[in-house]
């Protein structure tokens, strides 16, 4: 866990910021908590930036966002965050009784087609894609299906993160669930098999930049991040099924700061904060008047798939249940 304590940028921009604000936001005292999934780069980009747009104060729990939604759940009762922050929207409607709806007032901007639930407001749209180390398998030879990575020659080149503690896993786990129908567990099992999971989704394209894995499966900005950065890395979108789902961030009932997380989701959703995130962390935005990030293809070219929702599925825990036994644990 990370925690990540941000004060005044200085009491001159503060006053500026604070004197705009309502009065009821003003009223607010302590920092806005926020539990998020988000990786500590993207943590330490925008929240200087929020702090310095708003002049608030945040504290930034991070944690796997299997946690976060599990230590959100046991605080029910006497909330310590305001903000639930980048995890996946399956995973937030899952905790949609402890969520109090809210939207932003740029809500009319955001593609009603990541619009699925009142409690929960979309962030971003997520793409899932395969990281390949191009100095250990081209992408010509690489796989280029979610079917092809279940070849038995593949065991022990294919990172992917624990879907009991990572959103993109599960994701990835509905995904299959989805294409596949009814042999659908019998193909994440056969995938599995070649799996080399670690702790978290950002871990995977370390892996893969290292040479641990030739492959892994990955979000699109962090292998983005590693191939601009100079790693030897190629993106493969998989024919038979590219998922594309938006994450969310929704307010949490009774947190003890809930009009500065109010404050929070307008500033996530603005125009501004959503062209930084395609422009420099690779993020597409749920805005329809965001562009893509640069040098990324366009979704309307490529098979897109939409996971069938978790409670479709039988719920967290039963799928949790389920994936444990694909893995053979």
């Amino acid at each position: 866990m990370r925690v990540a304590k941000r004060t005044f940028l200085g009491m001159a921009l503060a006053l500026a910021v604070t004197t705009a604000l309502s009065p009821a936001l003003q009223a607010q005292e302590g920092p806005v908590v926020i539990y998020t999934a988000h990786k500590s780069s993207i943590v330490d980009r925008l929240l200087p930036v929020f702090e310095a747009d708003t002049g608030l104060k945040a504290e930034v729990v991070q944690l796997g966002s299997g946690d976060v939604a599990r230590r959100a759940r046991a605080e029910a009762g006497a909330p310590a965050a305001d903000v639930i922050w980048s995890i996946s929207g399956s995973q937030l409607s899952e905790l949609a009784d402890i969520l109090e709806p809210y939207n932003p007032p740029e809500f009319d901007t955001i593609d009603p087609q990541f619009v699925t639930d009142v409690a929960w407001t979309p962030y971003t749209s997520v793409v899932y894609v395969l990281a390949v180390n191009t100095d250990m398998l081209s992408l010509d030879d690489a796989p280029k299906s979610w079917a092809e990575l279940a070849d038995p020659k593949w065991q022990g080149q294919i990172a992917s993160a624990r879907a009991d503690n990572s959103g993109s896993a599960m994701q990835q786990l509905q995904a299959v669930l989805t294409i596949f129908g009814d042999e659908g567990w019998d193909t994440y099992a056969e995938i599995a098999k070649n799996f080399v999971l670690t702790d978290s989704s950002g871990s995977v394209p370390r892996f893969v930049a290292d040479g641990e894995t030739s492959m892994g499966l990955t979000l699109e900005d962090n292998a983005l991040e590693y191939v601009h950065g100079g790693a030897p890395m190629g993106v493969i979108l998989l024919s038979d099924g590219t998922v594309a789902t938006p994450d969310g961030v929704a307010l949490v009932r009774g947190g003890p700061n809930p009009e500065g997380g109010k404050a929070f989701i307008d500033w996530a959703l603005s125009k501004s904060t959503q062209e930084l995130l395609a422009n420099e962390i690779g993020r597409r935005s749920v805005r329809t008047d965001v562009a893509p990030p640069p040098g990324t293809p366009n979704l309307s070219d490529v098979n897109v798939v939409r996971p069938k929702p978790l409670i479709d599925l039988g719920g967290a825990e039963g799928v949790l249940g389920l994936w444990r036994v694909a893995i053979g644990e």
